[in-house]
């Protein structure tokens, strides 16, 4: 490469400083331990506001061939791809009321997939659905949660409003015996862990926030009875009624702020919004979908979607960018440097250094918009993000920005440092006090915290081994999904996994793993299935070893749930993704090893 500062429009060495300088701003000794867990006087803010009638039953103790822990995708898409395989004896435990475990729960104005609808919404051709728009409402998505349920007879036997609350191996029977909140006491042959990493609501420690006397609500547990208008997930508009003569403080300027804070600032009488970090916000450009462009599509489309978006957004190169929007963008401008340099250099030092231009050249963009769109400029420098663009979650929005054109909407910039304590009766940063009424935490949900404090129970596996105990120097898994001394359970998630952006499309890929393996130890009637230490700890090491790839960029990432807070570790490094040599490595590891058809690296007893 050989671009100039002249021809970039920018110095690439003063930016490297600059994002620094706003890292450091950033940096907590706590890092994660600077959240607290809503529990104790804090357990109402996790509780279920959408509930409308509580079903009644018996206590179960009975036993089924397979329990799935957790009605989101994970649960729908491993019940699904098992019931494609035969499978009939399965049960789904769920706290909600229904299925869509994020999209039961998150129901806060404005709600709706970030990712295109047609690339992040699962078994689209299984189902015979094609999406509204572009990108779907929360709405929408929480009903194709219930569609999925519905065609794969996912309701029955399932077990709704109802938390898991211990989870236990019994070696002499050989099964699992799962405890609830419901007094049961069930046991299964297999286990499939699908909670969720983002389902634990998260609440910042600021000193203080058992003080305040006003409402206060958690996003993903929006209540409507304050704040007027109902779930509808439509664009924004000013129908929270509650709201007008409020005055309302959110903290959190992330992906679920994006969304929300269009809404409060239609209809509040006044809207603070706390920041610590701006997001990086693109443009969004959502439309209807375009019905001309359905009758064109052919069997396969689907998948051959979501495989060219994956390819695109986890560094690889596909001549012809399907879903061509903001997440694809980089990896075309990274192409059109290459291709327009002089003498391009394709060695990993000369590609990464290219990386890192067209990165700063898409950001220069994202900031440029803040200037275009924000009239008042010291609000608009606030809300530029200093950063590369994955060192937090890229977001897209076309009101966001401009809601702080209003004249009731303020932002509250902490300069990196966060709010400072809450009072009885408002918000202080800086010295100064913010009275408000409502407060809103669009805080997000615990990603580094332990397994057990997220999920409410501590699976207790051969011998009285704790998933806790095991993990306790890092995540130890075999493909981020089967665990040592754990026979015949299965954690789904991302610890260990591919790397993504599009969740939904890794989670199809781990369900149609474990539906294999689950659906071919019934057919050769084996009973346990547990793969070997050896086998595990050549996985942990290839993980840890391939996240030498990603350690020094996250280490010089703003402090975000990405990095650990900024606190980068071995440990964070082992609880990682799994980086291939390309970005389709991982899932064709998965197939190898079914198509080996002979469960390599596990022990098997019949």
């Amino acid at each position: 490469m050989n671009n100039t500062t002249t021809d970039l429009g920018f110095d690439p060495d003063a930016l490297r400083v600059k994002y620094i300088q706003e890292r450091e701003k950033r940096l907590r000794l706590d890092a994660n331990e600077q959240y607290v867990q809503i529990k104790g006087d804090f357990s109402y803010l996790e509780a279920d506001p959408f509930v409308k009638m509580k079903i009644e039953r018996a206590p179960l103790k009975d036993e089924v061939d397979v329990v799935l822990i957790g009605g989101g995708f994970g649960g729908l898409l491993t019940g699904a791809r098992l019931r494609e395989r035969g499978v009939q004896d399965i049960r789904i435990i769920d706290k909600g009321s229904d299925f869509g475990g994020t999209w039961y729960f998150n129901r806060y104005p404005g709600v709706a997939c970030d990712i295109e609808s047609y690339v992040y919404l699962p078994m689209l051709e299984e189902v015979g659905y094609i999406p509204k728009e572009k990108y779907s409402k929360g709405a929408e998505i929480f009903e194709h949660c219930k569609a999925i349920a519905k065609k794969y007879d996912l309701y029955k036997n399932s077990c709704l409003q109802t938390t898991v609350t211990g989870l236990r191996w019994d070696e002499k029977i050989q099964r699992w015996i799962i405890t609830t909140d419901r007094g049961d006491e069930m046991k299964a042959k297999f286990v499939s862990l699908a909670n969720g990493f983002l389902q634990k609501p998260k609440l910042p420690g600021i000193p203080g926030i058992d003080k305040f006397k006003g409402k206060m609500f958690h996003t993903c547990r929006w209540d409507y009875s304050y704040t007027g208008g109902k779930y509808t997930g439509g664009d924004a508009s000013g129908n929270l009624t509650g709201l007008k003569d409020k005055r309302v403080g959110i903290i959190g300027t992330g992906a679920t702020a994006v969304q929300v804070v269009p809404h409060l600032g239609a209809s509040a009488k006044q809207l603070y919004v706390f920041q610590r970090t701006p997001s990086s916000i693109g443009v969004r450009a959502n439309r209807p979908t375009d019905p001309e462009w359905v009758k064109t599509l052919k069997p396969g489309w689907h998948q051959q979607r979501m495989d060219n978006f994956q390819l695109l957004t986890a560094g690889g190169y596909a001549p012809e960018d399907l879903v061509a929007d903001g997440w694809t963008e980089i990896t075309k401008t990274l192409v059109d440097m290459i291709t327009n340099a002089t003498n391009p250099d394709f060695t990993p030092e000369g590609l990464q250094k290219s990386m890192e231009l067209a990165d700063f050249v898409s950001m220069e963009k994202i900031r440029h918009r803040v200037d275009e769109i924000v009239k008042d400029k010291k609000t608009a420098e606030a809300l530029k993000p200093w950063y590369r663009q994955f060192c937090k979650r890229p977001c897209f929005h076309d009101q966001y920005l401009q809601t702080f054109n209003l004249p009731n909407v303020t932002l509250v910039d902490t300069a990196g440092k966060g709010v400072e304590r809450i009072t009885e009766k408002g918000i202080v940063v800086d010295g100064k006090e913010y009275e408000i009424d409502c407060l809103i935490f669009a805080t997000g949900f615990e990603v580094g915290t332990d397994y057990a404090r997220r999920a409410g129970f501590d699976p207790i596996g051969r011998g009285g081994l704790t998933l806790t105990k095991k993990w306790q120097n890092g995540a130890r898994t075999l493909h981020g999904i089967h665990m040592a001394g754990f026979p015949n359970c299965y954690m789904m998630g991302i610890t260990q996994s591919g790397f993504t952006v599009n969740f939904v499309h890794m989670i199809d890929q781990e369900a149609k793993h474990i539906a294999y393996v689950i659906s071919k130890a019934l057919q050769d009637n084996v009973n346990v299935l547990e793969v070997t230490e050896d086998a595990e700890a050549q996985w942990v090491q290839t993980v840890y070893d391939r996240g030498d790839k990603t350690i020094d960029f996250a280490m010089n990432c703003t402090p975000g749930y990405y990095n650990g807070e900024g606190k980068v570790s071995a440990t964070i490094r082992q609880d990682g993704f799994y980086f291939g040599d390309t970005p389709i490595q991982f899932i064709e590891i998965l197939e190898q090893w079914r198509a080996a058809g002979d469960f390599p690296g596990m022990k098997i007893v019949k």
